[in-house]
């Protein structure tokens, strides 16, 4: 059975505002828990105008208290600018507070421009070449298992709780798939950002994995914007913001999302218009039929059953109805 969870990087329509925004974020996370949905996870930009996600601990914790079941996580949180340790005391006050229901979804990703990352690690230059060092780190610390010989020995993160946060690492390829199958984590494929390698990283894993604490089988998830219409017209219709809104996002631009109309009245170059066919890879975008058939295909070709979704349309009442369509279509 196809299950779904949602990603929110809480982008900011044109007009609207953070605030807004935010809100409509928690009327987001209710209807989720109330359609079954199984996990409600936050992004993580900076230095932006139009996406309102910058503390998904934050988010978490707020979404978590105003929801009961669901789980909430992060997707993800930027470790290779943050100290393992602290990542680890976070999200295990976030576990203490809601046992059972928190996801630690962590990426290698620098944040954005080089100005933005040595403004979160305080003027540090830290590689990202540390990426798996730091993961490795963090599961030690989230599971009170630091080796002797551990630079760290004899440091536990607290607080002490009976659960521990499930680990996530979101991937492109075989190498991020690879560690988290040496980890013995869950693995997210960012197929909204590039699904090229999405079959081999898939495989990669499967045939790796290592048994832990955190998860004695794989566990994968394939992370994609998909926008479920009434018909495929009004479906490609909605698709007219969020294909200018990643347009702009993409060449660093006005990263709220536009309104149709503005999205119907602007003037493609011929290289943008190749650049919205190729993004259009990374989605699903049709009447509930077409949904179906292509997330079943993907499913098949990703031998995984849970799709984490992104539908950064204009309208919230479409997003919102969108989300109800994919509900009634597998759930």
């Amino acid at each position: 059975m196809i299950r779904f969870s949602i990603l929110d990087q809480a982008p900011i329509p044109k007009g609207s505002d953070t605030h807004a925004t935010l809100q409509q974020s928690v009327k987001l996370a209710g209807l989720a828990e109330k359609l079954g949905f199984s996990r409600y996870w936050f992004a993580e930009h900076h230095s932006t105008k139009g996406l309102a996600s910058s503390s998904p601990e934050i988010m978490i914790a707020h979404i978590a208290s105003k929801t009961s079941s669901i789980k909430v996580g992060s997707g993800g949180v930027l470790l290779p600018q943050y100290s393992p340790y602290k990542v680890a005391e976070n999200f295990k006050q976030l576990e203490a507070l809601h046992p059972g229901r928190i996801d630690l979804g962590v990426g290698r990703s620098p944040g954005g421009t080089a100005k933005t990352r040595l403004a979160l690690t305080d003027g540090v230059d830290k590689s990202l070449n540390e990426y798996p060092r730091q993961l490795r780190d963090l599961s030690y610390f989230l599971t009170d298992s630091l080796p002797s010989d551990h630079n760290y020995a004899g440091i536990k993160a607290s607080p002490r709780t009976s659960t521990t946060p499930s680990l996530w690492t979101l991937g492109l390829g075989e190498n991020s798939a690879e560690l988290a199958a040496e980890l013995g984590i869950g693995y997210v494929l960012g197929h909204f950002i590039n699904p090229d390698r999405g079959a081999e990283a898939f495989s990669a894993y499967r045939n790796a994995f290592k048994p832990s604490s955190f998860f004695e089988q794989p566990k994968g998830i394939t992370a994609i914007f998909v926008i479920c219409g009434k018909k495929d017209e009004h479906a490609e219709e909605l698709a007219l913001s969020q294909d200018l809104w990643l347009l702009r996002v993409e060449k660093g631009l006005d990263s709220r999302i536009p309104s149709i109309e503005e999205a119907r009245s602007y003037t493609y170059t011929s290289k943008e218009k190749e650049r919205v066919i190729h993004n259009r890879r990374r989605m699903v975008i049709g009447s509930p039929e077409t949904v179906r058939e292509k997330l079943k295909e993907l499913s098949g070709r990703y031998q995984t059953e849970e799709f984490m979704v992104l539908t950064n349309v204009f309208d919230f009442d479409e997003k919102r109805a969108s989300y109800e369509r994919l509900a009634e279509l597998f759930m």
